[in-house]
């Protein structure tokens, strides 16, 4: 499956949760997608949960995720004094 093909399992719609990107079909953002997986919640449990979510839908939201840090830049949270 190409990047597009997964990326197109993720909305964007002014009306659905104040416009965050969400799993097509469903409310379910990618922000809280990735947290359950940062929280250390396996794909299999969401996919549990979640009846109407495949692997595929998770997967597309981490690279959603990729995709949109790309061109990001960081800046040092505090500065270390050696």
């Amino acid at each position: 499956m190409t990047d597009q093909q997964l990326l197109e399992r993720i909305t964007l719609d002014p009306k659905v949760m104040v416009g965050k990107p969400v799993i097509k079909g469903t409310r379910l953002t990618v922000e809280y997608i990735l947290n359950l997986l940062a929280h250390g919640t396996s794909i299999e449990e969401i996919l549990k949960e979640y009846t109407g979510l495949s692997a595929l839908d998770v997967q597309a939201c981490i690279l959603f995720a990729a995709k949109s840090l790309e061109s990001s830049v960081f800046m040092p949270l505090s500065v270390e004094s050696s």
